[in-house]
């Protein structure tokens, strides 16, 4: 919940320089400002991207072990692993610089946001080892604190220091917001330090540490077991990401689509529909990064029972949680897409892979589960798969004329679901998990009556204005639902009152 609390933050938060950074400078200037993001991104996934999980679950094992000495020796073997190589990338990204920004990124005006990109590298490194830290504690609340003060940060000093150096040019505009970002990011670890310094062991007694030390070898080891298949995983993802965006711009050209159309096409496809089908995730983010501490422990212990328990309860979540926003971008796309970018063509996609929601938000605590009992590698082959099957459906389909974008919405949902599938044959494999079947039928129920509500109030001409209609369709099918998940017990009391400041704490 506080981790859900502190995503629709950022998220709503997230708006505000999507909106006013390109009023500021220009198309030309948020260009520069992003083209070299895919670049540092890749960086921070080789240099940290597997660490905060690590960390995460060897913390947690630990504290079930009693073992202080050991969650020491863990935070400061993973911070001077990340911090030494996060020196090291950073040190060769600003000598390589003037190679990057003309040869890889083909615009020599980059050079100076990326300069000024440089130094996130170590700042993202030590804030993944403490938010490792503090997600293996079970502690959300400095995470959660963090990335809002990050946030709010980035916002204020990047639009500020953009418009301060504009004067002196667009690149030089670009190189300030990115600064801004950096701020930012200095600020969300400094929250981190404090409550790690406050909070943490940093003023427990070395000598009074109870538990058996273990050889720096021994936990470099462990720490890098399960960092580096993760890392893999994220690494698939990513250069998927990348390779993606290449297929279809090439298969669209194959179809005989102009180029700027087919830009724009995959414009709509990342930037509109892919944004509103993936807003449940900051649900589903925030139960797969509480699960892996939950789960590790509970693995430490042997208790089955437990781990058995939780993942219900994650996938259960899931589910219910889930389930109205698929309904409402199935039922009322067009709708939807034109109030919110007044293009209800935008819709056509959307209600293509509205079916498909569920699988996406199944996703995370699938994959968080295999990662927190020992299983990254399955979730790495699985993501693979998954990838591979997506590029060469795109190839297929979106290279033929009566297929085009359609073709790569296709391709993407079947990746989700094949992913989604072999995650679960993996759980099941591993754990002999069962979800009850009938969680699955009431939840469909429930988003049947949903869609019925739903689709009656827009359809029906008792209003003139459309956006009433729609408001209303929102709203009422939103109460029926909710009434229909109470009435078949798929939440109940309990449930309800282990929300914060409802039950006992």
């Amino acid at each position: 919940m506080i981790l859900l609390a502190a995503g629709i933050v950022n998220r709503l938060l997230g708006f505000v320089p999507r909106i006013t950074l390109p009023r500021v400078i220009g198309a030309e200037g948020v260009g520069l400002y992003q083209m070299g993001y895919p670049f540092m991104i890749l960086i921070i996934t080789i240099i940290s991207s597997g660490v905060p999980l690590a960390v995460a679950k060897l913390v947690a094992e630990a504290e079930s072990e009693g073992n202080e000495r050991k969650v020491r020796a863990v935070v400061k073997l993973s911070l001077l692993v990340t911090c030494g190589l996060a020196v090291a990338f950073t040190l060769l990204c600003i000598w390589a610089a003037p190679w990057i920004t003309t040869h890889l990124l083909t615009d020599a005006r980059v050079y100076r946001t990326f300069i000024a990109m440089c130094p996130i590298l170590p700042i993202v490194a030590i804030s993944g080892v403490f938010r490792g830290y503090f997600q293996g504690r079970q502690n959300m609340i400095p995470t959660a604190a963090s990335q809002v003060v990050e946030t709010l940060v980035r916002i204020a000093a990047m639009l500020m220091l953009a418009y301060l150096l504009l004067p002196y040019g667009v690149e030089w505009a670009a190189a300030g917001a990115m600064i801004g970002v950096v701020i930012g990011e200095l600020c969300g670890m400094l929250v981190l330090l404090s409550s790690h310094f406050r909070h943490g062991f940093g003023r427990t007694d070395s000598s009074k540490a109870s538990g058996r030390a273990e050889s720096r070898r021994s936990l470099f080891r462990s720490i890098f077991a399960i960092a580096v298949p993760v890392t893999g995983s994220r690494m698939v993802g990513s250069a998927s990401y990348f390779l993606e965006s290449i297929f279809i711009a090439q298969s669209l050209a194959l179809a005989g689509v102009a180029t700027a159309v087919a830009t724009a096409q995959y414009g709509v496809l990342q930037g509109m529909v892919i944004p509103i089908l993936s807003l449940p995730g900051a649900l589903t983010y925030s139960l797969s990064v509480s699960l892996v501490p939950s789960l590790s422990e509970a693995a430490a212990r042997g208790d089955m029972k437990t781990i058995h328990k939780r993942l219900h309860q994650s996938l259960r979540l899931s589910l219910v949680a889930g389930a109205p926003f698929a309904v409402v971008m199935f039922v009322l796309a067009e709708p939807l897409c034109y109030y919110l970018y007044n293009d209800a063509e935008v819709g056509r996609m959307l209600k293509l892979m509205a079916p498909v929601a569920l699988f996406l938000y199944f996703q995370g605590p699938l994959q968080a589960t295999l990662q927190a009992l020992d299983r990254p590698g399955s979730a790495l082959m699985n993501s693979f798969v998954g990838a591979a099957v997506k590029l060469a459906l795109i190839c297929l389909l979106a290279s033929r004329p009566q297929w085009g974008i359609l073709g790569a919405v296709v391709a993407i949902n079947i990746n989700i679901v094949l992913v989604t599938m072999l995650h679960w044959h993996s759980v099941v494999r591993l754990l002999r998990f069962r979800m009850q079947s009938g969680d699955y039928m009431k939840t469909g129920f429930a988003a049947a009556l949903m869609a019925a509500c739903c689709y009656a109030i827009m359809h029906q001409s008792w209003h003139d204005e459309p956006f009433v209609r729609f408001l209303a369709a929102c709203v009422s099918g939103g109460i029926v639902y909710l009434a229909a998940v109470v009435l078949l017990k798929l939440v109940d009391a309990s449930d309800v009152s282990r929300i914060p400041w409802i039950g006992k704490k």
